[in-house]
């Protein structure tokens, strides 16, 4: 393997516009300033015409520390709380029919896109999975890029803000132990399980093999009694760097022309994606299913990544919040593409 000179330098910018929007974060007492500094100082760097990269597989790899953190939370006592979310996980599907009846529109009549493009940007599904179902489709890679990129960023910006107002909810609290007061046996069994779990998931073509994975084989474990403790606070702090990272990275080399138009409708998409979500939390929440802060966290369609640091730090119940966004996840790869198809003959 050649060395990348130029390669390195980008990926050492990267770090050093994350850091530097992490510090200024933490320094103005913003929420989430791991998560949301490097988003945003990312973003506006790469308006500057700044050349980033993300991380590869390193980067991956320290994004499965959320995972763990989801895993290792679930217990026996928790397994047997499953069956009393069935009644807002039934929810998931139809709130996937709204999203698509009216993101769909909004890209094919209001923005212009070409179908699989407007098909594929309007599925609240993984970033990376949406984008290889999308390309296969003859849809534009890059609008879809920047489209979800940027309903991620937009949901996962606003809903710190909302917490705090609406909840009171203490955002700026560490996300866990610190690493003096765990294990460190522990601590290498769960970095062990991160690398693990990313790989075997990725071997079998799992989406979002990096979080799947980890969470998966850590939930084993946690239930085996191996895993005792969930990963310490430096470890999601660290998570939270890269999952900002990239998100923000998606934004190298834009145009005027594309933040007008993507970034535009990824706005607009996500504002609509907000009314939507808040109308089904409104329901679910006065019919007394659920408490108000999980099924806000659970319906809005930020990333699953993005949206489990929100749940670790607010407190919430990570179960519930995980299980939605898999639901939603899963049903979205399964039967998007089906759906697209029988679409596109149709019309």
């Amino acid at each position: 393997m050649t060395f990348d000179r130029q390669l390195w330098r980008s990926r050492v910018l990267t770090l050093a516009i994350a850091g530097a929007g992490a510090v200024l974060f933490q320094l103005a007492g913003l929420p989430l300033p791991m998560l949301l500094g490097p988003m945003a100082l990312c973003l506006v760097a790469a308006l500057a015409g700044a050349r980033m990269k993300d991380m590869g597989p390193v980067g991956t790899y320290l994004r499965s520390f959320i995972g763990l953190a989801v895993g290792a939370s679930i217990t026996p006592d928790l397994v047997y709380q499953l069956p009393a979310m069935a009644g807002s996980l039934i929810f998931v599907p139809i709130f996937i029919i709204a999203i698509a009846a009216v993101g769909y529109p909004l890209f094919r009549r209001v923005f212009r896109l070409d179908h699989a493009t407007a098909w594929y940007g309007a599925m609240p599904g993984g970033l990376q999975d949406m984008l290889i179902f999308g390309q296969a489709a003859g849809g534009d890679l890059r609008a879809l890029s920047l489209i979800h990129a940027t309903r991620v960023l937009a949901i996962v910006t606003i809903a710190p803000v909302l917490m705090t107002l609406i909840w009171q909810v203490d955002l700026t609290r560490p996300p866990g132990a610190p690493a003096s007061q765990s294990g460190l046996d522990q601590i290498l069994i769960l970095m062990a399980t991160g690398l693990i779990g990313w790989k075997l998931a990725e071997r079998m073509r799992l989406f979002g093999a990096s979080l799947l994975g980890p969470m998966l084989l850590a939930a084993i474990l946690s239930l085996a009694g191996i895993i005792t403790a969930r990963p310490p606070a430096e470890m999601i702090l660290v998570a939270q760097l890269f999952i900002g990272i990239s998100v923000g990275v998606k934004y190298t080399g834009i145009t005027l022309r594309e933040l007008r138009l993507f970034v535009g409708a990824g706005l607009a998409y996500a504002a609509l994606l907000s009314l939507i979500s808040i109308a089904f939390i409104e329901v679910i929440a006065l019919s007394g299913i659920a408490p108000p802060a999980e099924a806000f966290l659970s319906f809005l369609p930020g990333g699953q990544a993005e949206m489990v640091v929100i749940a670790l730090l607010a407190g919430a119940d990570l179960a519930f919040v995980v299980s939605h966004h898999l639901l939603r996840l899963v049903l979205v790869i399964l039967f998007a593409p089906v759906a697209e198809r029988i679409f596109n003959r149709r019309t």
